[in-house]
């Protein structure tokens, strides 16, 4: 039925084995952990985070409007405010429910994940396959113990295509998140240093990222990346578990889903891809040669879905970069044009290569220059220094005419920059803002990019603000 809500409360009693407290007067139309976010009907899950505890605005979430809290410590102030379903712990719960939205769902289920690239091949694989059917995809980067299941309660039962994006910090993450999602198709992006801290080596990533694969239905398809130098320990690991169709993607020669040709452009790509026999040619509305890699795996696993390719293969000039992904802003003040380039979500060596390979290929006009503002990365343990050590390679083969630098890991990199590129370096983010902010010429091209605990999207904040303040993308 069209007008069924997502879930009755018969349901989440059922998955959930919760007592009810109350009367349920509303349909149940949503999932929800943030009580600032609620939509009248949601139901109002109190997990337990680092910093907060969902039981502390359980009673707000039902005032403003949730249709039950699950809690496993009810109050007089949440009963008073309305219904509640009485669990032992509510993170268990909501995995519950998770599960229970997945086991009732007939939708082709595709999970993503790797070093690099998860959140972009998620979001370009919710555009490709909304073109072909109703998708639920997760949304932001909910790929972790909560935003897996979360992702999971919200599972619209009359979804045809669902995307997850799975992620991990150590070993074991994994393997727990894709026993909830059970995948038809699972994608490995990239194998690169992220979380290389929590690590003794890179092959040790591989065998963590290769952990979707125990997740992976009968008769299920494993897309990997074929570029990697880890595709065979990769490849072997899906045929450990049984996952007898196996397919690559990449530029490498023999690859099942294959880059024929592409021109790179500032903000978009013209790819020619065959994919499988069949050769598919496309804009990409985002640029970046990473970009375009990822985008072949979107097009391996919409073929695998059974989605038709053509309608999917067009839709991805739809495609944006994700906040702090890659977005980029022309601002424009007084005839004074300069243009940011927002990486500032995160980082790792290899989104910092790929991020550096996408200035060098930026254009500035007249005198303009290309600029890197480069913020610690972060999780890399006793690699860190030789890591951003490395960088200058790529800061040079992007003829990166100068770059501002912060934190005392990018430290190791300033000192390894000829005296000529070196804008300034500060110890904090905050402490780069007022050096840049000086520094900057009409029609440079700035690129930020660091760690999410490096904190650099206030500079791009400070850059948009001295430049037009709202920024026209």
């Amino acid at each position: 039925m069209a007008d069924q809500p997502l879930w009755t409360i018969d349901e989440v009693i059922g998955a959930t084995g919760g007592g009810l407290e109350g009367d349920v007067v509303r349909p149940l139309n949503g999932v929800a952990i943030d009580s600032r976010a609620i939509d009248p009907g949601d139901i109002f899950v109190a997990i337990k985070g680092e910093r907060t505890d969902g039981h502390e605005y359980a009673a707000n979430a039902l005032k403003a409007g949730a249709g039950v809290a699950i809690v496993s410590r009810p109050d007089d102030a949440m009963r008073q405010a309305g219904p509640v379903l009485v669990v032992d712990d509510a993170l268990a719960a909501l995995e519950a429910l998770g599960r229970a939205a997945r086991a009732r769902s007939k939708a082709h289920v595709i999970a993503v994940t790797g070093s690099v690239g998860k959140t972009t091949t998620k979001d370009a694989l919710n555009t490709a396959l909304s073109s072909c059917g109703e998708t639920h995809a997760s949304v932001s980067s909910f790929n972790n113990q909560w935003g897996v299941p979360l992702t999971l309660a919200r599972f619209s039962r009359t979804a045809q295509f669902g995307v997850f994006e799975v992620g991990m910090n150590h070993a074991g993450e994994i393997e727990t998140l894709i026993d909830m999602v059970r995948p038809h198709t699972a994608i490995i992006t990239a194998i690169a240093e992220s979380h290389l801290g929590h690590f003794e080596s890179l092959t040790d990533i591989a065998r963590a990222k290769a952990e979707i694969f125990t997740g992976v239905v009968a008769g299920g398809v494993a897309i990997i990346n074929h570029d990697t130098e880890f595709f065979d320990l990769l490849r072997d690991a899906a045929g450990e578990q049984g996952i007898a169709d196996i397919r690559s993607f990449g530029e490498k020669a023999g690859s099942d889903i294959a880059l024929k040709r592409v021109n790179l452009h500032d903000t978009c790509s013209c790819v020619t891809a065959d994919v499988r026999g069949q050769e598919v040619t496309y804009k990409l509305g985002a640029p970046g040669r990473h970009v375009v890699v990822n985008s072949l795996a979107v097009l391996g696993a919409c073929e695998a879905s059974g989605a038709d390719i053509a309608k999917c293969a067009l839709a991805l000039a739809r495609i944006k970069p994700p906040s702090g992904r890659g977005v980029r802003h022309s601002l424009k003040v007084d005839g004074f044009e300069v243009t940011v380039i927002d990486e500032s979500y995160n980082a790792n060596p290899a989104s910092m290569r790929a991020a550096l390979e996408m200035l060098g290929a930026s254009q500035p006009t007249g005198r303009g220059r290309r600029i890197a503002v480069l913020g610690d990365m972060l999780e890399l343990g006793e690699h860190s220094d030789r890591l951003h050590g490395e960088l200058a390679g790529p800061v040079q083969a992007a003829d990166v005419d100068q770059v501002f630098t912060c934190g005392p890991a990018m430290n190791v990199l300033w000192n390894k920059l000829p005296a000529a590129a070196r804008g300034a370096h500060a110890p904090s983010s905050q402490d780069l803002i007022a050096p840049l902010l000086e520094a900057i010429q009409a029609n440079d091209i700035i690129m930020v990019k660091g760690s999410l605990g490096s904190r650099m999207a206030p500079i791009v904040e400070a850059i948009t603000k001295q430049y037009g303040g709202t920024p026209e993308d």
